[in-house]
């Protein structure tokens, strides 16, 4: 299944997540989510650049506590000094150990579909999508 330039091209996708005792833990789009915590230090702005409302994201946060049994976000309130949200250790190491399997998951899919489909030139782990993007 060769392409010259132009044309489509047949590129591997998979979609990855964690499950804990049979209820969702942790996809890309949770991920992203609290990543983007991380980088904002606050669970508006990180909803807000996820284009979610602040309570959808507030819910997602819940769930994935809730289901792992483990808090992994840190809020404080507003007030005069400002509020904001902050990663646990534990919120911070999910997040570390989920993108090592992410990428190490988009290397081996990569390897395998060109070991199946021997496509012109190997496939670059980074192109392998694991997820479309939006809420789930």
């Amino acid at each position: 299944m060769s392409a010259s330039k132009g044309t489509s091209v047949l590129r591997p996708r998979v979609k990855i997540w964690l499950e804990y005792d049979d209820k969702l833990a942790l996809s890309d789009y949770r991920w992203r989510l609290l990543q983007a915590v991380g980088e904002t230090g606050s669970l508006a702005a990180a909803a807000d650049s996820l284009g979610l409302s602040y309570r959808r994201a507030w819910g997602k946060v819940r769930e994935i506590e809730e289901n792992l049994g483990v808090k992994l976000m840190q809020s404080s309130a507003g007030g005069p000094g400002g509020g904001g949200s902050r990663l646990t250790p534990e919120g911070e190491a999910l997040l570390r150990r989920y993108d090592r399997f992410a990428v190490e998951s988009r290397r081996i899919v990569a390897q395998l579909f060109d070991a199946v489909f021997t496509p012109d030139s190997p496939t670059d782990p980074a192109t392998v999508k694991s997820d479309r993007g939006g809420p789930r």
